[in-house]
């Protein structure tokens, strides 16, 4: 069987510009860089998100014999470059910002250096990783800081656009600040809590709302939560006054009421007066229902009585900005500096690292792009680590954890300005001399090949 994230996961053009690579012996060494050309509009920053599943990419990349045959019977490649392709293995480098970091728009997130094909296959699935968790973590970040401190549960698998979306959120938006997820599979496979409530429907099973509760509570006493807007949100409050005691007697406790319709600002004020009025005033109140960061801001801006979020459709589908304007793209091959200059889409050349600079304060103050070789000048911070070499791991990325931590530190040097979910004005990011340099070089090149001497245009038209 033919994997569902194996190398044939791309688009065709990566295998026909490798066929011709190989058949014009292009094997000299390529650099490509990530980045992102704009950020969306009102954000601040972006999380790096996804390097992880990255360097498990480039590092076990192989066409396994099942792809081979069906490239092979499939009649569009030559039985040679079929062959050449069983054989083939990543023996380059990769470096990258560690998770966790924040970066703006230009700057190059991750470096590709690696003989041509090998660079060049990589395109299209290093694109597809990288994207989504970067605008899931990034807006997990924007919701963080719009909760202040309540908690956030990420309830969008349902709603992702498919199941290795729906993981790939669970793990970002837990990068971004998020407490936890309702998706199961994120705690075994990434260590990540998870949390949950019920359905309407185990409500609606039921003939008798309060059975429903009991019945729920007894047989999932532990951290019970339970949806009380099915019917009617303040009478299914009252109800819980008589219930919570004789819950007690077992030894359960309601830790929240969740609240997923209407009004919820409104209807959390009602029900904390209901429950404290009854003695029962630590019962949280916990509010899902379409929710972002912008309604969660506008709640708590509200005074809404609500200590925690469940935030799913518009989170792991990103409503707000579901894409980003971002490339990989060649920026050196065979030692000579390359650059993309179509209108609009122009590029850096050459082999870069991002160094960033801190105020007498410690907040971010700038970032400059510069040379990969050039030295790191006034205690900057270089960004970019290396992370794979000959094809093999020689840096750790770190933990989830440290991923985390990472951000909230990163967040919380930002520029308060560009924190907000309004952000402006922009970060600044300037590129050094020898950038612009080694860009003038590049574009005397491209004219030259735009514009070949008389000795040149008599042998072309020969």
């Amino acid at each position: 069987m033919i994997p569902t994230t194996g190398l044939l996961l791309t688009d065709l053009y990566e295998l026909a510009m490798l066929e011709a690579y190989f058949a014009s012996d292009m094997e000299d060494e390529a650099v490509f860089e990530f980045f992102v050309r704009e950020l969306p509009v009102g954000y601040g920053y972006l999380v790096a998100a996804g390097i992880e599943d990255v360097a498990e990419l480039v590092e076990h990349a192989r066409f396994t014999d099942a792809e081979l045959d069906w490239m092979t019977k499939s009649g569009r490649f030559g039985a040679a470059f079929v062959d050449r392709l069983r054989d083939f293995r990543f023996t380059g480098s990769l470096d990258a910002m560690p998770e966790g970091t924040l970066f703006f728009p230009d700057e190059p997130v991750l470096r590709i250096t690696a003989p041509l094909a090998q660079a060049q296959l990589l395109e299209t699935r290093i694109i597809n990783l990288l994207q989504y968790p970067i605008l899931i973590a990034t807006k997990g970040s924007r919701c963080a800081t719009a909760a202040a401190g309540k908690q956030l549960v990420d309830f969008g698998l349902r709603r992702a656009h498919g199941a290795e979306a729906g993981l790939l959120a669970a793990r970002a938006c837990y990068l971004g600040g998020f407490d936890g997820t309702s998706t199961v599979l994120a705690a075994p496979r990434y260590g990540i809590p998870i949390y949950g409530t019920m359905a309407h429907s185990f409500i609606e099973a039921h003939d008798d709302e309060l059975a429903a509760f009991e019945h729920f509570a007894l047989a999932r006493p532990e951290g019970l939560v339970l949806l009380i807007d099915t019917y009617d949100t303040e009478a299914a409050a009252r109800k819980l006054l008589g219930l919570a005691p004789r819950l007690a007697e077992r030894g359960t406790a309601i830790q929240a009421v969740r609240i997923d319709s209407g009004d919820l600002a409104e209807h959390a004020r009602r029900v904390r007066r209901i429950l404290d009025a009854g003695g029962r005033s630590e019962i949280r109140i916990f509010a899902s229902g379409g929710l972002d960061e912008h309604q969660l801001q506008a709640l708590l801006d509200a005074g809404a009585p609500i200590d925690g979020f469940g935030v799913g459709s518009k989170l792991d589908t990103s409503a707000d900005a579901p894409y980003l304007d971002c490339a990989y793209k060649l920026m050196e091959y065979g030692g000579r500096p390359r650059r993309k200059h179509s209108e609009d889409k122009s590029t850096w050349p050459g082999r870069k690292q991002v160094v960033r600079r801190f105020d007498e304060n410690g907040k971010m103050a700038g970032d400059q792009i510069q040379l990969a070789e050039e030295p790191v000048q006034d205690e900057g911070e270089a960004l970019l680590q290396p992370i794979i070499q000959q094809g093999r791991r020689i840096g750790r990325l770190g933990t989830l954890e440290e991923a985390r931590a990472r951000r909230s530190d990163q967040v919380a040097r930002l520029p308060s300005a560009l924190r907000r979910l309004d952000a402006e004005p922009s970060y600044p990011v300037s590129a050094s001399d020898s950038v612009r340099e080694l860009a003038r070089e590049a574009d005397a090149f491209i004219k030259q090949q735009r514009n070949p001497g008389q000795r040149e245009l008599k042998r072309l038209n020969r």
